[in-house]
């Protein structure tokens, strides 16, 4: 196990470097300059000069990179342009929201999602088997930002039941914090509760045809130890997978669900450094996600070895 860990760290390292190398180039040569937006509308030609040597943006680009790339490997992001705050005290600082709204969308996402899933390949071309794939293909079809305007109308607007936008902390209470995360969690969780359900769906009726499900039914066990006890754990590979490649693309999801329900999280830390041009942040940023991505799809690697015996390291 150590080993195969430890090579698919080191295939990680090239999958960054590549990021870097996009990332940067991209930001450098796409339009703007982030010297004439710092400066403002009134600044003379010699301010946004002296602007541009203060932040070392009158370099040439490769040197520019390779002063960047020695600072990250000391575990240095670098500093906003806009607020003289180290990146990687921004991301500390955006992170308990983005991360408590990724659990609690996961958390309601596989309440939901693996049991609607098991029960419509137990009732396979049945009313509810159909109601749960009308569903998915609705889940799928509605982007995100619908549905959370649609949420924000019914249950914030017409009914008063949650607030319209913002974000309590946890330290403030666990009640206000999860009342405010109710709503994103319930917009977000849409389109990965109708993966998952279609994916469960699928993985079980495959299974359910298999020699050792007949063998089970045939010594008298019920139908809920057949689909929980055998069905469901032998399924569980291609699950694991989907869940795991699910909680990597939260990370497009937050953003704009961050943007609707004005949450201060990482998503809404890369609509502002977008807009304001603002390098280090979004290079910051990007290889954090970067580094997200990757060790969710290492852990989903391992998993594969603990679910399915025969894979071998």
């Amino acid at each position: 196990m150590l080993a195969f860990v430890s090579r698919r760290l080191l295939a990680t390292i090239p999958v960054l470097v590549m990021v870097a190398v996009v990332v940067f180039a991209i930001l450098r040569f796409s339009p703007g300059d982030p010297a004439i937006i710092m400066a403002g509308d009134g600044a003379t030609p010699e301010r946004i000069v002296q602007i541009r040597q203060t932040m070392g943006l009158d370099q040439p680009v490769i040197k520019q990179f390779f002063i960047w790339g020695a600072k990250l490997l000391q575990g240095d992001l670098g500093t906003s342009l806009m607020s003289g705050v180290p990146v990687a005290k921004l991301i500390a600082q955006r992170l308990e929201p983005s991360m408590s709204l990724a659990v609690l969308t996961l958390a309601f996402t596989l309440i939901v999602a693996i049991p609607l899933g098991i029960l419509a390949a137990w009732r396979q071309g049945k009313l509810l088997d159909r109601a749960v794939m009308g569903f998915s293909v609705l889940g799928f079809s509605v982007p995100v930002f619908v549905t959370g305007y649609l949420l924000i109308w019914l249950f914030a607007i017409k009914l008063g039941w949650f607030n319209v936008q913002g974000y309590t902390p946890l330290e403030k209470g666990f009640w206000p914090f999860l009342h405010r995360l109710i709503l994103p969690s319930l917009a977000l969780s849409t389109v990965y509760v109708a993966l998952i359900a279609r994916i469960t769906r699928t993985s079980v009726i495959e299974v359910m045809g298999e020699d050792f499900i007949r063998t089970a039914r045939s010594k008298g066990l019920g139908e809920t130890g057949v689909l929980l006890g055998h069905a469901l754990r032998n399924a569980a590979v291609p699950i694991a997978t989907v869940v795991g490649l699910g909680i990597a693309l939260l990370i497009s999801g937050v953003v704009v669900t961050e943007s609707v329900f004005n949450i201060p999280g990482l998503g809404r830390l890369v609509v502002e450094a977008v807009l304001a041009r603002d390098y280090p942040v979004i290079q910051g940023l990007t290889l954090f996600f970067a580094f997200v991505y990757v060790f969710i799809n290492l852990v989903v690697d391992c998993a594969y070895t603990v679910f399915d015996p025969r894979i071998r390291y």
